[in-house]
């Protein structure tokens, strides 16, 4: 039938609508046979594994075109959520190529001397790595606050909390007066964003199928660098202005973000994961509703997938049986905890915070203000695009472990080679030569350990403690940040270390050890639902296996308490709407 040709044909695809709404919110009769013919029900407890067996199978049966279809408003609310990220990626960006501003240097700096022997206004090394980590100590302290305040307030209204007071400490920056204004401003800037840092990625996981949890979560990532890229072009555009302006504009501009962003989190559904996990369990299936589209995919059935939901969390409440930091610590969780932290620090350790000062290094490798800034707004789009490719590579069949291992070994030949360039007797020509070599391991690194770090991240730790498995290997990051924020400034400066291009043997060195990590410890999550991840970690399945070992998780004996409490919550909502009808 050709939709919208009439008026009679619109009222047909509406009543359409309605009419599968109503037919999900509809209790079922409890001897209605399965879709195999088996009595449905004939127990409680064997009634909802039934229904979860059910919704698993479609979740891996399920395609990338049909989970688009099906998830449309999951996808929309994610992005939007998603874009709280923006907003760090943004001030990263500024004070980090701000160093290389001399309008900046001139209201910050002092006047000192080169290892060139000229006089120029540069922030000293400590005061760059004092401000660049200020926002870290930040994020770690907002992790922390994270980690208790959204599991019990849940992921929207924490959001928008950290934005209305990211609104108000925006004010530090665009009226700060000396570097101890600039430092206190990141720090306190630093707490909202430690929180999106781990809210964004778990949401994004919780809101979508299998199919499309690896490109929701991977996201993120471009975030980052559409971010990135705002905040350079932000400089670039007010690189001609002589005076303050040229720095505070691009402060300024921060205030665009909270005000939308608050009014559409406010519209946003919860995480039905989160409201499973409280027992909100009608709760969780109305969040659920709106974020499908039923007229697209009549295949699905909400009270399956709540089902689902419901049978992972029992199975982890059973292998689990806390969900404080500690637990994250304990059992089968530590291995977990492990290798979510090593994959947040791999992105730093493979020399990511040696690129995050790309237009002061490249300035100090020779090239001009200028062409150092038309450098990083390369390697800054390549950051937002970036992710395009990855989302290529998976698509493709190409796993997150294969991704991991493959690019973290073109990103150490990558540094061995920036190293060596340091070498050479022709300096203008080298530092063309290394302008063009981080734009390629910029490319590299978003293809492969800058994006997929998303996904892995919030696959690999359980439902149960995943905001705070995830905040603890953002802390870790952040620490790793920290000493690389230290050191970094001082092997480029050139009135420090002044090491230059050799710092590109560092970050190699460094990087050949993640690879070794990362073949032996990080396992392929790829096309496995909560459920079996949790399992192939019970049974300490080894990395290298995760990938081709069968695991059936309705053969693992789950408690009742769980799978009543399912069963009562969803008669009371099936009562209550039917006194609503």
């Amino acid at each position: 039938m050709e939709v919208g040709t009439d008026e009679k044909n619109s009222h047909a695809v509406t009543n359409n609508d309605e009419e599968l709404y109503a037919a999900q919110q509809a209790p079922r009769p409890k001897n209605e046979l399965g879709e195999n013919g088996e009595p449905d029900g004939v127990s409680d407890s064997d009634d909802l594994v039934r229904n979860a067996r059910l919704a698993t199978e479609k979740e891996h049966n399920m395609s990338l075109l049909q989970g688009i279809k099906l998830y449309p408003k999951a996808i929309g609310w994610s992005i939007l959520i998603s874009t709280c990220i923006v907003m760090e990626g943004y001030d990263v960006a500024l004070i980090n190529n701000f160093y290389g501003n001399s309008s900046f240097n001139r209201k910050f700096g002092e006047l000192s001397r080169t290892s060139k022997g000229t006089l120029e206004y540069q922030v000293s090394a400590a005061w760059q790595a004092g401000i660049s980590n200020g926002a870290v100590v930040g994020e770690i302290i907002g992790l922390l606050i994270n980690g208790y305040v959204s599991e019990r307030f849940g992921y929207r209204y924490t959001v928008i909390a950290c934005l209305t007071l990211l609104a108000g400490f925006v004010a530090i920056f665009f009226t700060a007066q000396n570097v101890i204004h600039l430092q206190v401003a990141e720090i306190l800037c630093g707490i909202p964003w430690g929180v999106f840092q781990t809210l964004t990625i778990t949401y994004a996981s919780e809101v979508c199928p299998v199919a499309l949890r690896g490109y929701l979560t991977t996201y993120i990532n471009a975030c980052w660098g559409f971010g990135q890229l705002i905040g350079v072009g932000a400089i670039v555009g007010n690189r001609w202005r002589g005076d303050e302006w040229a720095f505070r504009i691009p402060y300024a501009l921060q205030w665009i973000w909270p005000a939308p962003l608050i009014i559409g989190i406010l519209l946003a559904p919860e995480s039905p994961w989160w409201q499973v996990r409280h027992g909100r369990l009608d709760e969780a299936k109305k969040s659920l509703l709106r974020l499908t589209s039923l007229n697209r995919e009549t295949n699905f059935d909400a009270d399956e997938t709540i089902a689902m939901m419901v049978h992972t969390t029992a199975l982890e409440a059973k292998i689990t049986k806390g969900a404080s930091y500690w637990d994250c610590f304990r059992g089968v969780d530590l291995r977990r905890t492990e290798v979510v932290c090593m994959c947040w620090a791999i992105q730093n350790l493979s020399g990511n915070s040696f690129s995050n000062f790309s237009t002061y290094f490249l300035q100090q490798a020779g090239l001009d203000e200028s062409t150092s800034y038309y450098f990083a707004l390369g390697q800054y789009g390549i950051n937002s695009v970036g992710v395009l490719g990855a989302w290529t590579l998976i698509t493709v069949g190409i796993g997150r472990r294969t991704l991991y291992i493959y690019g973290l070994a073109a990103l150490f030949v990558i540094l061995l080679t920036l190293g060596f360039l340091g070498l050479a007797p022709d300096r203008h020509a080298a530092s063309l030569a290394t302008g063009s070599i981080l734009l390629v391991w910029a490319l590299i690194y978003q293809l492969t350990v800058g994006t997929v770090c998303y996904s892995l991240v919030a696959e690999l730790s359980s439902r149960r403690l995943q905001i705070k498995t995830v905040v603890l290997g953002r802390i870790l990051y952040n620490i790793v940040g920290i000493v690389s924020g230290v050191i970094t400034p001082y092997m480029i400066n050139p009135t420090a270390w002044d090491w230059g291009n050799y710092a590109g043997f560092f970050w190699a060195g460094s990087c050949f050890l993640c690879l070794i990590y990362t073949y032996f410890r990080v396992p392929e999550p790829a096309g496995r639902t909560f459920a079996e991840l949790d399992l192939l970690f019970e049974k300490e399945v080894s990395a290298r296996k995760f990938a081709s070992t069968k695991v059936d998780v309705f053969a693992e004996e789950v408690g009742d308490e769980e799978l009543n409490r399912y069963q009562g919550q969803i008669a009371v909502s099936h009562l209550d709407n039917v006194k609503t009808a």
